[in-house]
This record gives structure tokens, C-alpha cells and sequence, in this order.
């Protein structure tokens, strides 16, 4: 059997068994995409600190119910290595969605945040994951292997080059986290507040991700 269809039944046992769901029942680009879409929606229509939490609600609903789909996914070990590039690359829009959203809150509750601010951060989050998810979009493209005729090295080439990008994303986006939250500990330094903000984000030499 090609090294292909191996890892298309792989992919579609992972989806239809353990993690009990395909791409048809459960499209993580279409996870991303959600997010994406109810963190514009705060951005536009969060007027003060309360009204951005209340929104901010529901993209933690979409975030919480895909949790069971990403923790079944992270349990499989027994895949081809070929399959494991196509799983890693799907587990890492998961790590972003986790940076994202309990970092977020995080910073809701920050004073050292204004509702403008916390707006702005959120439509860079918001950016991100749409990036990542055109990357997801291509490599689900390429899974599916009747959609386009490509030698199997091809195919592979793609998934590598996806599983790469992706992870640039990951660590952009960790970056990105983390240079939002030193604004917070340089304004808390200024104020002598700092036993609070560290109480909320843990240490200024810890690593989120």
C-alpha cells in the first residue's frame, strides 16, 4: 500500500474511531474559523470591560466544546509518521485556541488594560487564527486525497510545509501572547503593582507556552 493511502486510512480511523470524528462531523478549520469569527464580533460591539466579558462568553462555549475533540486526538499514539505530521499540525491549531483564549481572559481581568486595548489584542488573536486556518484549509485539501492528483512525495511535501507553517504560527502566536502581558508587568512596575499582576499571569520569567 502507498505511503498516501496509509496515511488517509490512518487519518480516517483517528477521526471516525478514536477521536470519534471525521472531517464532515468535526472540521477543526471550521473551529478556528468560529473563533475567529465571535472574536471580531467582541471587538465590534464590546463598548466597556462587562460587555466585552458577556461576549467573550460565547467564544469560549466554541472553545470548550471542541476540547473533547483535541484531548481524543492527543491520546493517539499509534500512528505512521506521515499521519503524525497531519495530527500535529491539527493538535497545534488546538495549543493556539488554548493560548488564546486563557490568556484572554487573563487580561480581562487586568486593569493595566483598557477596553480599546484588550479590542485591539483581541483582533490580532483574531488574525492569527484565521491564518492558521488557511493553513489547515490546505492541508485538508491535500488529505483528502480525491481532490487532486499529487504523487505521494507531493502530498507529503504539502503536509511538511503546512506542519511547518503552522508551527511558526504556534510560536507567533505564544510571542505575541507574551509581549502583550509585558506591556501589563511594565505598567504594574510604574504603579508598584506588581504582587497582583504576577499573582494573575505567575512569574515574569515564566514561559506560557
Amino acid at each position: 500500500m502507498r505511503t498516501g493511502k496509509i496515511m488517509i486510512l490512518s487519518l480516517y480511523l483517528l477521526f471516525a474511531g478514536k477521536a470519534n470524528a471525521q472531517w464532515t462531523v468535526f472540521d477543526p478549520s471550521n473551529l478556528a474559523q468560529s473563533i475567529a469569527n465571535t472574536t471580531k464580533n467582541v471587538v465590534h460591539t464590546s463598548k466597556t470591560a462587562t460587555n466585552m466579558v458577556n461576549n467573550f462568553k460565547e467564544t469560549v462555549k466554541i472553545y470548550e466544546q471542541s476540547k473533547k475533540y483535541y484531548d481524543a486526538l492527543r491520546s493517539v499514539n499509534n500512528l505512521i509518521k506521515d499521519a503524525r505530521k497531519v495530527q500535529q499540525t491539527i493538535l497545534m491549531v488546538g495549543d493556539i485556541t488554548d493560548i488564546y483564549i486563557n490568556n484572554f481572559q487573563r487580561m480581562m481581568q487586568d486593569e493595566n488594560f483598557s477596553v480599546e486595548e484588550l479590542g485591539a489584542i483581541a483582533f490580532g488573536y483574531s488574525m492569527l487564527l484565521e491564518e492558521s486556518n488557511d493553513i489547515l484549509k490546505e492541508m485538508k485539501n491535500v488529505v483528502n486525497i480525491t481532490t487532486m492528483s499529487l504523487t505521494d512525495k507531493e502530498r507529503m511535501d504539502v503536509v511538511d510545509r503546512c506542519y511547518n507553517s503552522m508551527k511558526r504560527y504556534r510560536n507567533l502566536v505564544s510571542y505575541y501572547t507574551n509581549k502583550n502581558i509585558s506591556v501589563s508587568y511594565l505598567r504594574a512596575r510604574k504603579k508598584n503593582d506588581m504582587d497582583r499582576v504576577m499573582s494573575l499571569y505567575g512569574s515574569a520569567n515564566e514561559r506560557y507556552w
